[in-house]
């Protein structure tokens, strides 16, 4: 089994990414999971979700205490939390920010990714430039960094699940996973 844990921002679209990484490992016929952690519901409260995904049924119905990969909303939580708390050995880290991985790797490990999703968000209208929404150009670099789902699933998830601005969201996740940096 493939787990996935998220930590954002509430507002970022955590829960939502969790949902969309499910929907997109689905179409390529695995069996899925998506649910959130909240604390503090509130906007700007750290948020916590989770993808299991696998090629059998999924029977367990738990939090994701040893993820394989970890995805980063929000950079501002690196170091203000023990993201990697739990990480599988040769677990993989992607992080939204303009830092590039070797800046990271010290606090985050060797397998550590980045990529500009709040740029690539802004770009394409996703939020506002102070709460940029980032949640699919996040899963567009997540889906180049790990192969762990086909962009072409993601980008149709995205059309047929995001609320709004479907084509500004496929284009940010297709941009990212041009853009990612390891």
């Amino acid at each position: 089994m493939i787990e996935i844990r998220f930590h954002g921002r509430g507002g970022q679209g955590a829960v939502i990414g969790a949902n969309l990484l499910a929907e997109a490992a689905f179409r390529d016929g695995k069996d899925v999971q998506a649910f959130p952690y909240f604390g503090v519901e509130r906007r700007g409260a750290p948020v916590t979700a989770f993808t299991k995904i696998d090629d059998r049924p999924i029977r367990v119905k738990s939090n994701i205490y040893e993820p394989d990969y970890i995805i980063v909303l929000d950079p501002s939580l690196v170091g203000n939390i023990d993201i990697t708390e739990g990480l599988k050995p040769g677990g993989k880290v992607l992080v939204n920010t303009t830092r590039k991985p070797e800046e990271l790797k010290k606090v985050l490990g060797d397998n550590v990714a980045c990529v500009d999703a709040n740029g690539i968000a802004i770009k394409h209208r996703l939020g506002s430039k102070n709460a940029p929404i980032v949640n699919t150009a996040i899963l567009g670099a997540f889906a180049k960094y790990t192969g762990v789902i086909k962009l072409e699933h993601l980008v149709q998830a995205i059309k047929d699940s995001v609320p709004t601005k479907h084509e500004e969201n496929a284009a940010a996740a297709m941009e990212a996973f041009e853009s990612v940096l390891e």
